[in-house]
């Protein structure tokens, strides 16, 4: 209706916090970001590179190959790679938590799954050698179908025990 007045809808509202405001901001950062990764992974994203790299070297001759047409690229070519840097990062951390997630999930699902797996990203470094030896084992004997994961897990016990 025309007569109604906009001014409260251009208002932020009281009742939204400021978290709330700023896990729409690192939302819209991820989503950008992912946009992004996924846009300059591709063939074209490459091509374009390329030609911006032969139209600055193409122009060389006209500019004298002076100092200020190499530091126009040089720059260009740092800010991007700087920016690049912390967009390639935050995709990444968001799929690789997406597939911890899944990953998370499927061992909660498995009957006989060790749910204590779903914590092996905070394992020490010498914690995680033990389980790859483990697993190695396991893996040289044929795979543990028949073995119940607790029977596993309480062999391990008694052998770091030195039972």
């Amino acid at each position: 209706m025309a007569t109604r007045s906009n001014a409260k809808s251009s208002r932020p509202s009281s009742h939204k916090s400021g978290k709330e405001e700023e896990r729409r901001l690192v939302d819209r950062f991820m989503e950008v970001s992912d946009a992004l990764t996924e846009a300059l992974g591709t063939p074209w994203a490459l091509a374009l590179s390329i030609l911006l790299i032969a139209v600055w070297a193409l122009t060389g001759p006209i500019f004298r190959f002076s100092d200020t047409w190499q530091l126009v690229i040089n720059t260009t070519t740092t800010i991007i790679t700087f920016w690049m840097v912390f967009v390639i990062q935050t995709s990444q951390n968001r799929q690789a938590k997406a597939l911890q997630f899944k990953l998370d999930e499927l061992i909660r699902s498995i009957p006989g799954a060790r749910n204590r797996m779903i914590e092996a990203e905070r394992e020490s470094t010498e914690e995680l050698k033990r389980q790859e030896e483990e697993f190695q084992k396991t893996a040289e004997r044929g795979g543990v179908r028949d073995v119940p994961p607790e029977e596993i897990e309480a062999k391990a016990q008694d052998k770091r025990a030195g039972r």
